[in-house]
């Protein structure tokens, strides 16, 4: 498992911030991961049970699945975090009143390296 830099964390993390953390060691992962993995991976004092509470959660929201490791269940991301990326712009841009404004000012944020990838990428059909 490639190791994910979690050092001077507080003790009290936010609910979103420790989904971000665990995605992010899920992501890191060669493969399914056990909550103890989690667990020792993040370090600090965080407990077991906090690690398994917030897999329930990513699990109930369809972020990750669990695969049966003998009696413990280890669990694996459902989406890359590109893919998760772009279903969170594309429920932001969905709320919106104005998408195409919306989309239009993010654009005019892109840097030059940003721009140019995208302007390839449409000139290549948009499909990854």
């Amino acid at each position: 498992m490639a190791a994910t830099d979690h050092s001077d964390k507080s003790a009290r993390r936010s609910p979103g911030e420790l989904e971000s953390e665990i995605l992010a060691t899920l992501w890191a992962a060669d493969s399914a991961i056990t909550p103890a993995d989690i667990q020792a991976e993040l370090g600090g004092d965080l407990a077991y049970n906090t690690v398994h509470t917030i897999l329930k959660r990513l699990y109930d929201k369809g972020m990750v699945i669990r695969d049966a490791d003998g009696r413990r269940g280890a669990y694996r991301p459902t989406k890359n975090a590109a893919e998760l990326t772009a279903e969170a712009m594309h429920q932001a841009l969905d709320r919106g009143p104005d998408p195409i404004a919306a989309l239009q000012q993010f654009v005019t944020g892109l840097s030059p390296a940003e721009e140019e990838a995208l302007r390839l990428f449409l000139a290549e059909g948009g499909r990854p």
